[in-house]
């Protein structure tokens, strides 16, 4: 049975909340890793990188340093394709044989050369966590996705599972062996199949449904398949077919753990734990998202709950960009105000272009370019362009504002706001 109507305001601060958004929960880096079970990584570093950005959002002016830490080097988590590359709490290892499965019944990957693969394996066993360039070199030529055939060898093994990235160094993958970087954990209930030891495929989709929505609180039946791109299709999203997700899905409804309900009168899904707190009022929090956050990174779901419509326009030509080359959202509350193209220059946080969606969303828009200004050791704030001059001036002159208010409080004895990374 259907629960009764959900708004859509009510939909966006379950999903805020669900996605540690509302308020300051997190005490770390490793902790939003904990929470949220994937955080998608990008190339692309303007303010910082995506998954830092993630992680600032949710624990606020943490140390960059320690951000890469909690991540990488430390055994607590993997890269794997989850939503696109994602790292992963170590603990949900298992929970992706079903991809590794599908990956293993493939005949090639990248045109992998069995020959290289074997020698290459050699060598990691050899050597010990090493990069592509230690084995071989990256790439074959200049260029994307022109890879060396040791770089082939080892991105086929990674998907496969033969070896795992749980470091990097200077943002390139170190690659090791799984068997002597994961930690053991055989179950007997486990299967091998197509030579990937771990959960059912069954178990796997399953747990990981569970999981995605506790992530979204609220979604479409499609949000909740692209939290981990169980939907079919593309390199990353391999599964163990739409009919073993489907029934599970149905199974999972059918047991009450995944909870049918009406969002204005279409039918989405929810976590029912999510539906026994409602939030009746905004949260707390202001701040710039990456637009690889969690809660935006599927764009029908962004629309959805925020009316807001947003494209990555790095690789779109200057001219024809509408917000900015890497706009960041602006969450205030239960709305999305605004968006901010961000640089750094000499010290100076620089909002390239800032677009408003919200006729009040000035001071919102300002605090966040404050807050960030803080985070990344900027000691002004200017934008450069807005919907007018005169609206530009005064987020420029409100943000200067609070970032001053912030260095003092900052500087007051016995004060630890605004470490800088």
């Amino acid at each position: 049975m259907r629960s009764a109507d959900l708004s859509r305001l009510d939909a966006a601060r379950i999903a805020i909340r669900a996605a540690d958004l509302d308020r300051r929960r997190a005490s770390g880096p490793a902790d939003v890793l904990e929470r949220l079970g994937a955080v998608q990584l990008d190339t692309i570093a303007v303010l910082a990188r995506s998954h830092e950005l993630v992680a600032y959002a949710r624990a606020g002016a943490v140390p960059r340093d320690a951000v890469e830490h909690a991540y990488w080097g430390a055994g607590r988590a993997f890269e794997y394709w989850s939503h696109a590359a994602c790292i992963l709490p170590m603990t949900t290892y298992p929970l992706f044989a079903f991809r590794r499965r599908a990956f293993a019944r493939r005949p090639e990957r990248w045109g992998a050369d069995p020959e290289v693969v074997a020698r290459v394996h050699a060598e990691l066993r050899d050597r010990g966590p090493s990069t592509a360039t230690d084995l071989g070199g990256a790439r074959s030529e200049p260029g994307w996705w022109r890879w060396s055939a040791a770089k082939d060898a080892l991105e086929w093994m990674l998907a496969t599972g033969d070896v795992v990235v749980t470091e990097r160094r200077a943002w390139r993958r170190v690659y090791d062996l799984a068997e002597r970087a994961v930690p053991q954990q055989v179950n007997p209930s486990w299967v091998d199949v197509d030579g990937v030891l771990g959960p059912s495929d069954e178990d796997c989709v399953r747990e990981l449904l569970v999981r995605s929505m506790r992530l979204l609180g609220v979604g479409t039946r499609d949000d909740l398949l692209d939290v981990h791109r169980l939907g079919g299709g593309g390199a990353s999203t391999q599964h163990a077919g739409a009919g073993v997700v489907r029934a599970v899905l149905a199974d999972l409804i059918a047991e009450g753990r995944i909870a049918e309900v009406l969002v204005e009168g279409m039918p989405w899904l929810a976590d029912p734990d999510a539906l026994r707190r409602i939030p009746r009022s905004p949260g707390s929090r202001t701040v710039a998202l990456s637009p690889f956050d969690p809660l935006i990174w599927y764009r029908p779901r962004l629309e959805r709950l925020f009316g807001v419509r947003m494209r990555i326009e790095a690789y779109t030509p200057r001219h024809l960009r509408t917000h900015g080359y890497f706009a960041m959202p602006v969450l205030h509350g239960d709305r999305i105000v605004g968006r901010i193209d961000p640089a750094r220059e000499d010290g100076v946080l620089v909002a390239r272009q800032v677009t408003l969606h919200d006729s009040d969303g000035e001071q919102a828009i300002a605090s966040a370019l404050a807050e960030a200004a803080t985070w990344v050791g900027c000691t002004r704030v200017r934008v450069e362009a807005a919907p007018s001059a005169a609206m530009a001036r005064r987020i420029t002159s409100a943000a200067q504002s609070a970032l001053a208010d912030t260095v003092s409080a900052a500087a007051a004895p016995g004060s630890r706001r605004g470490r800088r990374p």
